[in-house]
């Protein structure tokens, strides 16, 4: 699925929207957002969160390197894997912990091990003065989901 977001608000509807469309109980769902800087991943992430009913501060979790959310549908953990070097990292963050909700993960290419985990991957990059999105799901229920979001 291939979308142009001229703006942040296009940005935050799509968040809301692809929450919109995810099951009631969001264990084991694992999100990849991918592209530059600047390019709308944590904008993205936000919308999710917030549309997942957090009504608080959603700040980047760049030097805490995970940000959990408890809420109504479960958990959310918003991942941020820049400064991460090696994918073997991952444990020291308890990895395996946050299987009980959702994970949005920016600077996925870090662990590249992840894609094989994941359920959906965003690629977002700079398209005149926009962004281009591409949503792909790389698991069975993310392709359904991908399916259902894009009638």
């Amino acid at each position: 699925m291939r979308l142009f977001l001229p703006d942040e608000a296009a940005t935050i509807e799509f968040g809301r929207g692809l929450f919109a469309t995810m099951p009631d109980d969001l264990a084991g769902w694992t999100l990849l957002l991918s592209g530059e800087l600047g390019t709308g991943k944590s904008t993205f992430a936000r919308a999710v969160i917030r549309a997942a009913g957090h009504t608080g501060a959603v700040p980047s979790p760049t030097y805490t390197l995970v940000e959990p959310y408890k809420l109504s549908r479960g958990s959310i953990y918003h991942v941020d894997l820049y400064r991460v070097s090696d994918e073997d990292e991952l444990r020291y963050l308890g990895w395996n912990e946050l299987d009980d909700g959702c994970r949005i993960v920016e600077w996925p290419d870090r662990a590249p091990g992840l894609e094989a985990q994941a359920d959906l991957t965003l690629r977002l990059s700079y398209a005149d003065d926009g962004r281009q999105a591409e949503l792909e799901g790389l698991s069975e229920r993310g392709r359904e989901l991908v399916a259902r979001l894009d009638n």
